[in-house]
Parts: structure tokens; sequence; C-alpha cells
């Protein structure tokens, strides 16, 4: 009797690609894997006959029941289109979603440092799709509430995608003077006028210093609700009344303390995964009435201008950071001052002595999030890309064309370091007023 017998035939080099995260194929082959079934990507057979996990592919869950995170940059890249992970999650792959009639809405209110948002306001969008997407049966939407300018800087084009790739169905914007700069009360009006139309399920808000945290117990004390704060994880659980449970910190960070998820939620950043594989419609929607004005007790004094070198570098936008590649430390220096840049280093540029141990940039330094990072000289160590994971665009200024700052940068300009700089300078001297630009987006 004769039968047919399956050969597995195995690729060596293609599982050896597909563990090597430093090498130039190792997204394409991935990306293969991921075509061929979910847990294709993340499990192969080893040479051994043992199933081989990558432990750095998002949502896996480590051999002690926790989930394990990419965080070297390679997979934020991708998220959000840019960099060395362009190729896997381009805009134009993603699966496109609409939700027509949704059942009900989560509503968003990111904190939009600077206009965009933030890797915390992605986390946040995130949770809230959790939240939205738990019923196939019952599709739900997420609502994203900004004020003011957030909407229009960048181009309002720009910002709407922004928002589509970030996970928002419904994107309403309440615009007016009233509600530019620091105006608490007006933005706490406009949200009771969205609770008073809309009625969300649920209030997601980020639990920081820039904003979120207070508004986010002021939206609580005026809703007469008992906000969950310090929240970083959301897990499903049929016996609480709104069918999940959070966990907290408390106790200066030492408890974690769990309780049913209430309305009004302040989450921390690390929350839950950014959006990464979808698309949605960010569809501009408006309040019938236009909230009330409120009477600010606060009055907002406009931006002060700061010295860039006294900005703490997890805060700075603008960072002009320097590697073993720099030489001309002076020359560095003096183009910091010209751009009007945060200065920052890498490890083995703090190890030498020529920069000080807080201007470290890295794992195990400072995790930065500036619009602008500049690398300079710096060779791209796993530790210093995960670093800069939630930076916006970077900038490498290297020798080596094949490094990996060069292949996770935006814009690579390949040379040495010392003439660059003093070419760029040259530039800033002979025309003052770029440099007075500068000084002014450096207001803080």
């Amino acid at each position: 009797m004769n039968r047919e017998i399956d050969t597995i035939r195995r690729d060596p080099r293609r599982e050896w690609i597909a563990r090597n995260r430093l090498h130039p194929e190792h997204l394409g082959v991935l990306a293969e894997l991921g075509r061929q079934g979910a847990s294709a990507a993340t499990e192969w057979m080893g040479p051994n006959g043992v199933i081989r996990k990558n432990p750095h592919a998002p949502g896996f869950t480590g051999p002690n029941g926790l989930k394990r995170i990419d965080r070297s940059g390679v997979q934020q890249a991708a998220a959000a289109g840019r960099g060395a992970g362009h190729r896997m999650v381009a805009a134009d792959e993603r699966r496109r979603v609409t939700i027509e009639a949704p059942a009900f809405l989560v509503a968003v209110v990111p904190d939009m440092p600077g206009g965009r948002l933030s890797s915390h306001d992605r986390d946040l969008l995130g949770l809230a799709r959790q939240l939205a997407d738990a019923d196939p049966a019952r599709p739900c939407a997420v609502l994203a509430v900004a004020f003011g300018e957030h909407n229009r800087e960048g181009g309002g084009e720009l910002k709407e995608q922004a928002f589509a790739e970030a996970g928002v169905d419904r994107l309403l914007t309440i615009e007016g003077d009233g509600h530019t700069g620091f105006v608490p009360e007006a933005w706490l009006a406009g949200l009771v006028a969205v609770e008073r139309e809309l009625a969300p399920r649920h209030w997601l808000l980020p639990d920081s210093a820039l904003g979120g945290a207070d508004l986010g117990r002021r939206l609580a004390a005026r809703l007469g609700e008992r906000p969950a704060t310090g929240v970083w994880q959301v897990d499903a659980d049929a016996t609480a009344p709104s069918g999940w449970r959070c966990t907290a910190r408390g106790a200066v960070d030492r408890l974690d303390i769990q309780r049913p998820l209430p309305r009004v939620v302040l989450a921390l950043a690390e929350c839950a995964e950014p959006v990464s594989e979808t698309r949605h419609a960010a569809e501009a929607m408006t309040l019938s009435q236009s909230p009330p004005e409120a009477l600010s007790r606060i009055e907002d004094l406009g931006q002060v201008a700061v010295d860039p070198a006294g900005v703490a570098l997890a805060e700075a936008e603008f960072i002009l950071s320097a590697g073993n590649g720099v030489k001309d430390w002076e020359g560095f220096h003096h183009a910091a001052r010209m751009l009007g840049a945060t200065e920052g280093a890498s490890r083995v540029a703090v190890d030498d002595g020529f920069m000080p141990r807080d201007r470290q940039v890295g794992a195990t330094g400072t995790w930065v999030t500036a619009r602008v990072y500049v690398a300079v000289g710096i060779s791209g160590a796993i530790q210093h890309l995960q670093g800069i994971q939630g930076c916006d665009k970077v900038v490498a200024i290297n020798r080596d064309s094949g490094c990996d700052m060069i292949k996770r940068a935006d814009l690579a300009v390949i040379g040495d370091s010392s003439s660059i700089l003093a070419a760029l300078v040259d530039v800033l001297e002979r025309d003052p007023a770029l440099t007075r630009k500068g000084e002014k987006q450096d207001a803080a």
C-alpha cells in the first residue's frame, strides 16, 4: 500500500534571518511569515526540532505569563510608517475599517503636545480600540476630542491621517479662541457638552503632567464619577458591571490595585499596544450646539523662551545627539547653540567623559520622544534605538552607510560629521533669520 508522506523542508538561512533583527532582510522575512499565518511570524521550527519563539514580537506572552513588547524601535517605527520598518505596515497596506452606526462611543482626549499625537496618546487610543472591538457583533467607535489649534497645526489632512492610523473612527474638534492655550475650564465645558450630546460609555485620558491628569480629574468631579487613575492594564471580566477590570498603580507605585473599569479612566503610558495594522475613517463630526463659554480663572501668558541646555531630555522637542564619531566637540556644542537644540549623547560618548551622564540617550539612559532627533556619529546600538523609538523624525549623520542608525533614520547624511555640522553652522550664520525661527520653535 502506497501512501503519501508530507516532507517538511526547512530553510535554515531563512530561520536565522527571522531570529536576527539586525539582518537587512529581517523585516521582509517576518512579513512573509506573517502572510503564511498568524503564529508563523512568532514561531518556527529550530534546527534541533524545538519550536523557537520570537520574544520581541508584539503581544508575545513569555514563560511567566507576562506580555512582551518589542521596544527596539523597529516595530514602533513601522507602526508610524517611518524608518526601517516602513515596508511592513505602510499606510496603504493597512486594513481599512469603517463603522457606520456604532453601538456606543469610547471617547479619548489626547494630550497632543506640540499639536501631535505622542506615544502616550497612541497607547491610549490602542486601549480605546481594545474596549471598542471587544464584541464583533456590536461594532463600536473610538471618538477623539481635540481642542483649539491642535487639529489645524501641520495641516488638517495630515492630522486626520495621523488620527486615522492611530485607530480613531470619529474626530471632534472644539475650536475657537477660548480653547487655545492652557484653559482647563473651557476644555471641561467642551467635554461636558460632548457628554450631554453623545454620552460616551467610557472617557479615556492620559494620566500625565501635560494636562490630561488635571483635566481627567476635573471631568470625573463634574460627572460625579470615581475615576481610575494610574491605570496600566485592562482585562475582560464577566463579573464586572462594565465587563472589564483595570489594574492601576497605587501607594506611590508600590502596589497594584484592581477594580471594575469605571467610566472615567486615566491611563499611564504603555497601557496597551498602539494600533498598527488597521486604518480607520477618522470621520469629522461636530456638536449640534457650541459649548458654552466658560470664564477662566487661569490666565495663560503664552510660551516662555528657555535655554535648550536646561531642558530635560525626556521633554525636549529637538535633540542633537553625539556619539563616538564626533571628534570636534567644540564644533558640536556650537552647532547645538546655533540650532537651538538640546544636547544628547550615546553611552560611549558619556563613558569617555565628553558628555554628562544626564545627557545619555537610550535604554540605559533617558527614553526620548523628540519631534526631531539628530544622531551625529552614532552607530545605533540596540539600547540606543530603544531610547529613541518614540521620536517622530530621526536624522542620522554618519560615515558608515550600513550602520543600524542609518537603517532606522528617516533622513540619512553620509559623510564626516564635523564638516557637515560646520557647513550647517555656516548657513545659519549667513542667515540669522533661520536662527530666530529656531529660537521660536524652542519656546516652551
